[in-house]
């Protein structure tokens, strides 16, 4: 079976920020089918339209699914997984810029769009049964994901964690277009 990769862009994000037009060529060259749907209403992302979003684009998912996200990506892949039948798996889930709590937030409507993802609980339980590993990419001058999401991840997901050095919030403002740990992250998923 061919392995799919459906990456999962970030808030006010799209399919064409060079980092994930980098990080598709590079899996397309590794044999990978690579999907990097747009998500709806990026300005003001909502959880229910976006794990719907998940729901139709991978259909069936199996061993050989593996979910990547950016941002609000990796929330999106979180909630989605807590909604698959228990008996469902997938290959491997990798993040970059994961967040449970934010930082930073420029406008109070910034903040209203954050809040049900801040504060929706998500069962870590119901989406760890779906996944061999998660592995959670941050950087270490992020100025929206405080470094406490490190921990949380590890705790709360056993997350195998990357710490890159000056990175930001890994746009392409921050500078970056290529993504080594991420790529190679995704590549090791068997």
């Amino acid at each position: 079976m061919v392995k799919r990769v459906f990456i999962i862009h970030g808030w006010g994000g799209s399919p064409d920020e060079p980092l994930l037009r980098w990080l598709k060529l590079e899996l397309e060259k590794n044999g990978f089918e690579v999907v990097v749907p747009k998500m709806p209403n990026s300005e003001k992302p909502e959880i229910e339209t976006w794990v719907l979003k998940l729901k139709e684009i991978v259909e069936v998912p199996d061993k050989d699914t593996i979910l990547a996200g950016h941002s609000i990506g990796c929330q999106a892949i979180l909630r989605y997984l807590e909604t698959l039948h228990p008996t469902s798996r997938v290959g491997g889930v990798v993040f970059i810029a994961p967040w449970l709590t934010l930082s930073n937030l420029e406008s109070d409507e910034e903040w209203r769009v954050a809040d049900s993802w801040i504060n929706t609980p998500i069962r870590e339980t119901d989406v760890i049964k779906h996944i061999p590993k998660i592995t959670a990419i941050f950087s270490d001058n992020d100025p929206y994901v405080p470094s406490e999401n490190v921990e949380m991840f590890k705790k709360k997901f056993d997350a195998e964690v990357i710490i890159e050095h000056g990175k930001g919030h890994f746009t392409s403002d921050d500078g970056v277009e290529k993504l080594e740990s991420f790529l190679n992250a995704i590549l090791k998923i068997k």
